[in-house]
């Protein structure tokens, strides 16, 4: 059985940091994301990364502040968040997809966590 298990998140005050992790179990996946809904919004990409290789991709409302990494001997990744605005404030959400191919869409990815909060304050 597949599962996906996220931790980190929290309530912080603009311009703190936060680290989420997102274990995975049951098989391994070739690229691993992160997502984020806010209140009333659609639910949006944020960063991925290649299992292989490592090639990252990031929300350019994310650039330069975010840093998805991956540690493959534990089957987890994590998004490092630094210079956090309120408007990060959303559920996040790690997904996975077995097969390389799109990256930024929902519908790309096969498997979700369950989603933790992130609160930032002004």
């Amino acid at each position: 059985q597949v599962q996906l298990v996220e931790s980190g998140g929290g309530l912080v005050q603009a311009g703190g940091s936060l680290r989420l992790s997102c274990a995975a179990s049951g098989r391994t996946f070739n690229l691993k994301g992160w997502f984020r809904q806010a209140p009333g919004k659609q639910r949006e990409f944020v960063a991925a990364i290649k299992w292989s290789g490592g090639t990252t991709y990031y929300a350019d409302s994310v650039k330069g502040r975010f840093t998805i990494s991956r540690d493959n001997t534990k089957n987890t990744w994590y998004l490092q968040m630094n210079s956090l605005k309120p408007e990060d404030t959303a559920v996040y959400y790690c997904a996975a997809k077995a097969q390389y191919g799109g990256w930024n869409q929902v519908h790309d990815y096969d498997y979700w966590g369950q989603g933790t909060q992130v609160t930032v304050s002004s």
